[in-house]
């Protein structure tokens, strides 16, 4: 029988302090820092910041400030939302497009198209924001109604 050959420990593991064998080369190169496995070298590999409120180490990943809820919730009291914010545009336009849509019954007279839901508000007159100068428009008036008189391609037919 032929007796195996078992190298003698040399250094210890950075993170577990278990004794290894490492090649001296690979001891200068890493300044010491050996690692006994895959999961000792992850474990030094992690990049951890305190909580900004109780200072517990989490993940640096993801922009995270805070441990948990809890501490977001101690983080954030005190700020005050939607105060001084500008007025959500998108909301008021679906409402104003569902006030029309009843107003006007669902009707649409421009052309022959009949899904409502994908009329667009067009204005008659940019200054005046008035129901009266409101129009529900398909896409291809809407498109028409802006950029048909503009177009480039007319001049070169």
């Amino acid at each position: 029988m032929t007796k195996k050959y078992v190298r003698n420990p040399n250094t210890l593991c950075f993170i577990c302090a278990k004794p290894i064998y490492r090649r001296p080369a690979e001891i200068n190169k890493n300044n010491g820092r050996v690692f006994c496995g895959v999961a000792c070298y992850g474990i030094s590999s992690r990049k951890e910041t305190p909580c900004v409120v109780c200072g517990k180490l989490i993940l640096a990943g993801m922009n995270k400030k805070t441990c948990g809820r809890s501490c977001a919730n101690t983080h954030r009291a005190g700020i005050k939302y939607k105060i001084g914010s500008p007025k959500d545009t998108v909301k008021s336009q679906q409402a104003l497009k569902v006030r029309l849509l009843k107003d006007r019954c669902y009707i649409y007279q421009r052309c022959t198209y009949n899904k409502f839901e994908i009329l667009q508000i067009h204005h008659k007159d940019r200054e005046n924001n008035s129901l009266e100068n409101l129009e529900l428009v398909c896409p291809n008036c809407h498109c028409e109604e802006h950029f048909l008189g503009k177009t480039w391609l007319r001049s070169k037919i």
